[in-house]
């Protein structure tokens, strides 16, 4: 049996004959470097930093580009560390899926440590002793959208953010807090610079992030917890700087197929399990081929040689161009609008849904729409994209990515996916936002997701969302069959700005919304019905 650990690595021969890849360099050796002089630390411990960014700095030192690794720290989901770091010794096995249904494996070693980074427990003095480290030139964040938010609905902060608001920056939950803790350190012991990079799938994700720790660092020094001058400090870029960037790689939950095929050639102890937040993880990462990196070259205390992992370093501008034609217009809104109608539909998987005429109709036109109002930003061409993601990346039967996985989260990735699109239409007098239909059509059938019942009218689970309660308590009183139940529920949602980033009635949207969400009330199968009532009337 093969074992992921140092001490199976030692079997190189048996390894090979599996066909795995191994680390080309001195692991004992890297890490002792990594820990005596740190210079990446990153927070987010899941899938997507493991077969991304950990295997890019793999890339680095087996090329002899880097001498050092990354310390992995999680600030929510602590099991992480539990199930699939420390049995491993921080070793993951890392699974690109090609669409023939072939696999690339290798056993990525780059990642010296995993730490828990809470503040009550015993990893939390190592944690803040790196980010006192001259060398550290860099913290980034695979933490999801969710992870920057310090308020509800209603714009009243968090509870967690109250409390850490109040303990100051020895008693930090909220990760923007555990960010500002440890920056308060840094700052303590020299202020030597240092980058926070955010490469979360966010717009102005460096803004989310560095909006974040200044919030909670404002309020510390509002309760005089921390000085000033540590404020001033923060918002300087040549001390702190915050750069954008642009990720894209479909890194979907550990599938099974990949578990027995790695059990089939001799792996031990490839267990799924899932954490007490409802994550699903392993000690193995299936991933697809295709990953674009781009990032904002602004680094005050240097980085890695990331450009000869194939990221993209950039200008601002250029970053945040890439950013909008993928989030905004190329990828992720075509996710979510398969996310919600798959769920609807009885759909598990993104590939089955884009041999659906129908679905894929509807993200080829979601994509139309979006295009009159992307900039090309050059590295990047937004057609190629596109055609990238709907002909070989979305239907690759290899990956297994599911609607559920990529609905969860929605109401926080609507206003990132879409709002940009919205407010871009309303700026251009020689097009009209009132003549969209697509954008609004995933707006109706997110509305008509939320009440969990699918089209054939049967329960269907609503995948975890923080603001999910909210917004059903909204539409209390709307039933399947009763098209007439829905008056005025959907109004206080429709008109949230920070849902969708415009007021939808206020855009000449609101109303299209509602009639289609009542047109999928009508009964079974009304859901299937209005997507090609609307996709006839576009002539598809």
């Amino acid at each position: 049996m093969l074992h992921l650990n140092m001490q199976g690595l030692r079997d190189r021969g048996a390894w090979e004959a599996a066909g795995i890849k191994l680390p080309g360099y001195d692991i004992p050796a890297m890490r002792e470097r990594t820990w005596r002089a740190p210079v990446w630390v990153h927070f987010g411990a899941g899938n997507i930093f493991r077969g991304f960014l950990a295997a890019a700095q793999q890339t680095l030192l087996n090329s002899g580009a880097a001498d050092t690794g990354i310390l992995a720290a999680e600030s929510f989901d602590f099991q992480i560390i539990d199930h699939v770091y420390t049995p491993y010794d921080d070793l993951s096995l890392l699974v690109r899926m090609r669409a023939d249904g072939t696999d690339e494996k290798e056993v990525i070693a780059s990642v010296a440590g995993g730490l828990k980074a809470d503040c009550a427990g015993p990893d939390w003095a190592r944690l803040a002793e790196l980010f006192r480290a001259p060398s550290l030139q860099m913290a980034s964040f695979t933490i999801t959208e969710k992870g920057y938010a310090l308020t509800d609905l209603e714009g009243k902060p968090l509870p967690v953010v109250e409390r850490d608001l109040a303990a100051g920056p020895d008693g930090p939950r909220h990760t923007m807090s555990i960010a500002a803790a440890l920056l308060y350190r840094r700052y303590q012991a020299g202020g030597a610079p240092i980058a926070m990079v955010s490469m979360d799938n966010c717009a102005q994700n460096g803004k989310k992030l560095r909006d974040g720790v200044l919030a909670v660092a404002r309020g510390w020094q509002e309760r005089e917890l921390v000085p000033a001058a540590f404020l001033d400090w923060l918002e300087n870029p040549a001390c702190v700087s915050f750069p954008w960037s642009m990720i894209d790689k479909i890194t979907p939950h550990p599938s099974e197929r990949v578990k027995e095929a790695l059990e089939g050639l001799g792996l031990a102890d490839m267990t799924i399990s899932k954490t007490n937040t409802g994550t699903l993880i392993a000690p193995f990462v299936n991933t697809e081929i295709t990953e674009y990196l781009v990032l904002e070259d602004a680094f005050p205390n240097g980085r890695p040689a990331l450009e000869k992992a194939g990221v993209y370093l950039t200008d601002r501008t250029t970053v945040e161009k890439a950013e909008k034609m993928k989030v905004g217009t190329c990828l992720n809104p075509l996710h979510t609008a398969l996310a919600v109608y798959g769920c609807l539909l009885g759909y598990t998987s993104i590939s089955a849904e884009m041999g659906d005429p129908d679905l894929r109709a509807l993200v080829e036109h979601i994509a139309e729409e979006s295009l009159p109002v992307v900039e090309d930003p050059g590295i990047l061409s937004p057609r190629a994209f596109i055609d990238e993601v709907l002909n070989e990346r979305f239907p690759n039967p290899a990956i297994p990515d599911t609607p559920q996985r990529i609905a969860a989260d929605t109401s926080q990735k609507i206003p990132v996916r879409y709002g940009g699109t919205l407010r871009r239409y309303a700026q251009r007098p020689e097009l009209e936002l009132s003549s969209l239909v697509f954008a609004p059509l995933v707006f109706a059938g997110w509305c008509r997701y939320l009440l969990g019942v699918d089209d054939q009218g049967r329960e269907m689970p609503v995948s975890p969302d923080p603001m999910a309660p909210q917004l059903q308590a909204h539409l209390a009183g709307i039933r399947l069959g009763e098209p007439d139940s829905c008056t005025a529920q959907l109004r206080p949602i429709l008109s949230n700005a920070a849902i969708f980033g415009v007021d939808l009635y206020q855009a000449g949207l609101g109303g299209r919304v509602e009639e289609m969400f009542r047109a999928m009330l009508a009964g079974p199968g009304a859901v299937r019905g209005t997507l090609r009532h609307y996709l006839s009337l576009a002539g598809a």
